[in-house]
């Protein structure tokens, strides 16, 4: 379905849109598990001052909480939830500009290709446009689309708010850029999902 949007939108335009959708753009390993060293290297400040137990039973204590601590945030959703705003707005952004590059959207003839990116465990999502479209097509129009898109998806709707992403890349791209006699199709069309879990 997404495939076949993606076809159509780039029927109208010499323009190349390319989906990309990850679970998640990082797996927020070194920030979970920062938090549970910090939070062990607190634990034993109580004990020392309010207890009379044997140091030996504090470093004891002090160890079984951060083994609770790696075992607790194996969960993903809870590394999601501990990573702060900023930087799990940084993490996506990052991946954003990788899959721009992975994806080959800077090599087309006219660099006209759009990568959408979505991002879910962030809520996440960005267009990037090559600078053949960023002359002629402004900012304000991307983050237009970008915020219908988040709006379908915070409702549940992944699909369809993928497939009018893509029908809406056709709508700006046909404008600016319209199909050449023999144009030919640069980039794949499919919906690209990613593996969170290769991400630290």
């Amino acid at each position: 379905m997404i495939a076949e949007a993606i076809s159509r939108a780039e029927r109208r335009t010499s323009g190349e849109i390319v989906i990309v959708f990850a679970a998640a753009s990082s797996g927020y390993y070194f920030f979970a598990l920062l938090c549970a060293a910090l939070l062990a290297l607190a634990v034993p400040l109580p004990f020392i001052h309010l207890t009379k137990w044997p140091i030996e039973y504090v470093y004891l204590t002090q160890l079984a909480v951060f083994a609770a601590g790696v075992l607790l945030v194996q969960w993903p959703a809870l590394r999601v939830a501990l990573a702060p705003g900023s930087l799990k707005r940084h993490r996506a952004h990052l991946r954003a500009l990788q899959q721009f590059l992975a994806q080959n959207l800077h090599t087309t003839r006219g660099r006209t290709g759009v990568l959408v990116y979505v991002s879910d465990a962030e809520h996440y999502a960005e267009v990037i446009a090559d600078s053949g479209i960023y002359e002629k097509v402004p900012q304000g129009v991307w983050d237009d689309l970008v915020a219908d898109l988040t709006a379908q998806i915070g409702q549940g709707d992944r699909v369809q708010g993928l497939m009018a992403a893509a029908e809406r890349c056709g709508d700006i791209l046909a404008e600016h850029f319209p199909p050449e006699p023999l144009g030919q199709d640069e980039l794949p069309n499919h919906l690209i999902v990613l593996d969170a879990e290769r991400y630290v």
